[in-house]
């Protein structure tokens, strides 16, 4: 025993090691099995804010929200059995996006394993697949390790979720562990030749592609990519929280010229993000898409070695810490021998720009009725805040807000990431007002996407956590009934109830909403919304027919 060492129940413990990772929230809705970690943040010195919302998958949705906008890892506290199952959507993409979280989940008591107590279950083979880390801490004597191993594999890249559960007797006893000594590990340094590789086909390309992913803002490396940007004068696309990374308008952001960069380009360098389904699986360009017949050279960076590609065939890869990676490449770059100037390929990509935004004029200002989903983000773009933190909870009434919202802020976008999973809404809408209290935030809704979690508006009136929730209501699952009847020629189980009044759920659980079936009456109900103060749902009636153009359905 040290004379450092933390005492305590177990609850105790856990909110003193939280604390000591700078954790200032607990998500969670309130069980016996998990009591100790209330009493815990009650006692605690300030007290620790507990937050409790109407379904478990909305605490841990939050939780995987905050690791994603505080890079600090979000805290869910579920209770055993199904409070623990009912968190495991969000694990799985927290798994997927990156994002650092613990989940603490109770757990039968260890002296009536075995005997069918309430909620007996071992939650580990079903969390260990979709989980960092998953592991059960025995004793009261094991918290206090445990969870600051918790905390830190959870932020240490790559980062996270981390799942632990506590034996409900065990977390009822007291016990003593070290306190948390946790401080930033030291970098991944990546291969310096990998980096000189890199930076020499960078050097020699004629129409190089930089992606930049979510994983660039987690690794708090979003100066030294903007940095790369502007000293070499890369074209660049955003996915992910890279969103912003580059703000709105930057005449080296290229998103509206998406299809012209990827088929045009002859290297494309993906930072941060996985060369999944959003990025073509890593193949880019090819005689059906490049004038010149040819597929791109595709450089994958990532922050750890596990997350390098090896399913696509790569030019050159490197991990490691991506601030020490892009800013060896501006030096590679700039020491090589051949000066390289792309400013004539970067000029051809602003003129698509420019064409696409003037052609996307007609469809944000379209008069429609039904009103087109694009006329909402003609509305609602203007009014967005620098800092403005925009959440994408839908299919095909987000995906038009992919294509037309341009944060001008890095870590100012969220959505569910590759996992794509409907009803994280309502738990990130809760985690970006207590991340950043005096910043807009807006919540772009699916009416499909709604019926998952809209109950836990509760949650936002009894917090006092005003949000402005804009619903694109299309009474269909949109991004299913396109295709489906393009694949059979009809289309089951698309229909949802037509302009069903979700603005009243709202006002029945003490917000406020209303509907808009009239274009011209989109923007002052936004104006409404945000000079209101409280959760507001402004339900826009749209024209179901007006499907997002898409390429690709995830497969």
């Amino acid at each position: 025993m040290s004379d450092d060492d933390i005492f305590g129940h177990s609850g105790e413990l856990a909110v003193s090691v939280a604390r000591a990772h700078g954790v200032e929230t607990m998500f969670t809705l309130s069980g016996a099995h998990v009591f100790p970690m209330y009493d815990g943040a009650v006692k605690a010195d300030p007290p620790m804010r507990i937050l409790d919302v109407r379904h478990e998958q909305t605490a841990a949705f939050a939780a995987e929200a905050t690791g994603k906008l505080t890079r600090v890892p979000g805290l869910a506290v579920l209770t055993a059995g199904p409070g623990v199952t009912n968190g495991i959507s969000a694990i799985a993409q927290a798994q997927f996006a990156g994002s650092p979280m613990v989940v603490v989940g109770g757990r039968a008591p260890a002296n009536r394993w075995g005997s069918g107590a309430l909620q007996e279950i071992d939650h580990l083979p079903i969390v260990s697949p979709v989980a960092k880390q998953a592991r059960t801490l025995h004793t009261a004597g094991d918290v206090a390790a445990g969870f600051d191993d918790a905390f830190t594999v959870a932020r240490s890249s790559h980062r996270g979720p981390v799942y632990v559960d506590i034996p409900m007797d065990e977390f009822f006893n007291s016990g003593s562990g070290p306190a948390s000594a946790w401080s930033l590990a030291p970098a991944l340094e990546p291969d310096g030749d990998d980096v000189a590789r890199i930076a020499g086909l960078l050097a020699e390309s004629r129409h190089p592609l930089l992606i930049l992913g979510t994983d660039v803002w987690a690794d708090h490396a979003e100066a030294a990519a903007l940095r790369l940007v502007e000293a070499l004068g890369v074209p660049t696309l955003t996915n992910g929280m890279g969103r912003g990374l580059l703000p709105g308008g930057h005449p080296l952001l290229v998103t509206k010229a998406r299809g012209a960069a990827i088929s045009g380009a002859d290297l494309v360098i993906v930072v941060g993000t996985p060369l999944d389904f959003r990025l073509g699986y890593g193949v880019f360009g090819g005689p059906d898409k490049n004038p010149d017949g040819a597929f791109a050279k595709v450089v994958h960076v990532a922050d750890s070695p596990g997350q390098l590609a090896t399913h696509a065939e790569l030019a050159a890869s490197a991990a490691g810490d991506l601030s020490t990676v892009l800013d060896g490449l501006v030096a590679g770059v700039q020491g090589s021998a051949r000066t390289p100037d792309w400013s004539a390929w970067a000029g051809e990509l602003a003129d698509v720009v420019r064409a696409t935004a003037a052609r996307d004029t007609e469809l944000l200002t379209a008069e429609a009725d039904p009103i087109h989903p694009a006329r909402i983000y003609g509305e609602l773009v203007p009014r967005l805040a620098d800092d403005a933190v925009v959440i994408g909870d839908g299919g095909d009434f987000v995906s038009f807000a992919g294509k037309f919202v341009e944060p001008k802020r890095p870590g100012g976008w969220l959505d569910p990431g590759p996992y794509g999973c409907l009803g994280a809404g309502l738990g990130a809408a809760i985690a970006a007002r207590l991340a950043r209290p005096s910043a807009q935030v807006a919540l772009l809704l699916g009416d499909g996407a709604a019926g998952f979690s809209l109950m836990d508006v509760d949650t936002l009136v009894r917090h006092d956590l005003p949000v402005v929730m804009v619903m694109g209501n299309n009474s269909a699952w949109g991004l299913e009934k396109g295709p489906m009847q393009m694949l059979y020629g009809y289309d089951v189980a698309a229909d949802l109830a037509q302009q069903t009044a979700y603005h009243e759920v709202v006002k029945a659980l003490g917000g406020a909403g209303e509907k808009v079936t009239d274009p011209a009456q989109i923007g002052p109900a936004l104006d409404r919304a945000f000079d209101s103060g409280v959760p507001y749902l402004v339900n826009i009636i749209t024209d179901v027919n007006a499907a997002y153009p898409r390429s690709t359905f995830g497969i």
